[in-house]
């Protein structure tokens, strides 16, 4: 019989755990021997914090990261296969959700191992939940085109594809090109359009808001390399 794979839940802001995260989450950490996560370091601290009579020595983790092959990932899976159960940590948030835990998952139904995905911070979901816009009907986009032009047509795109269909557009940025990015946004997206910008979720210092394009000119926030996630919609 296979074992189970559990798709854990991690922080978006340092020492929040206890705030955001139900107790399932460290009693399930603290049961399991056999990590595959994004990042060792970071999943080591994550293990140690929320269940700090872990032994981080004696736990087997394994790297599955965006780079990661179908021939590593089938490896990875080999010993929840054969009966061990596993735990997938990503850098932050819900593994699996715009996250290359969702290859994990992929080739566990494939190999018939149950996947039981636990509760915690999606800051997609959470800034979707605090925008006021469309949460019938959404989708998230990752990062946009880096080269300007292209951007700004993609940004045009969505926009066309919001108002087309009622249907709210999320986005993300790498955090030190925020700002360009909302001066993008500004630039050439119609008046009416409605913009959210979400950052530092779950941080004493978050920050949510929703405006019209034309309501944002001139008050933009300061989110220069802060994490944020972009929302448009009518």
């Amino acid at each position: 019989m296979s074992g189970t794979l559990y798709l854990i839940p991690t922080v978006l802001a340092d020492d929040t755990a206890a705030q955001v995260l139900p107790a399932q989450v460290g009693a399930q950490v603290a049961a399991l021997t056999y990590f595959l996560v994004e990042n060792a370091r970071t999943a080591r601290r994550f293990i140690k914090s929320v269940a700090p009579a872990q032994v981080i020595e004696d736990l087997r983790i394994g790297i599955i990261d965006k780079d990661s092959t179908e021939a590593q990932i089938n490896e990875a899976l080999k010993p929840v296969a054969a009966g061990l159960d596993a735990g997938v940590i990503s850098e932050a948030g819900c593994p699996g959700v715009a996250d290359p835990g969702a290859e994990l998952a992929r080739v566990a139904h494939r190999m018939g191992i149950k996947v039981v995905p636990l509760v915690g911070p999606s800051s997609l979901l959470l800034a979707l939940m605090a925008s006021g816009m469309n949460g019938q009907s959404f989708a998230f986009h990752g990062y946009l085109p880096i080269e300007r032009a292209k951007r700004i047509t993609a940004l045009k795109n969505l926009e066309g594809h919001s108002i087309r269909h009622h249907q709210t557009q999320l986005f993300i940025e790498t955090p030190y090109r925020n700002m360009q990015l909302l001066e993008d946004l500004l630039a050439n997206l119609q008046p009416s359009t409605r913009l959210c910008i979400a950052a530092n979720l779950t941080a004493p210092n978050e920050y949510v808001r929703t405006d019209t394009v034309a309501g944002w000119k001139g008050k933009l926030p300061e989110i220069h390399k802060q994490p944020a996630v972009f929302l448009i919609g009518r």
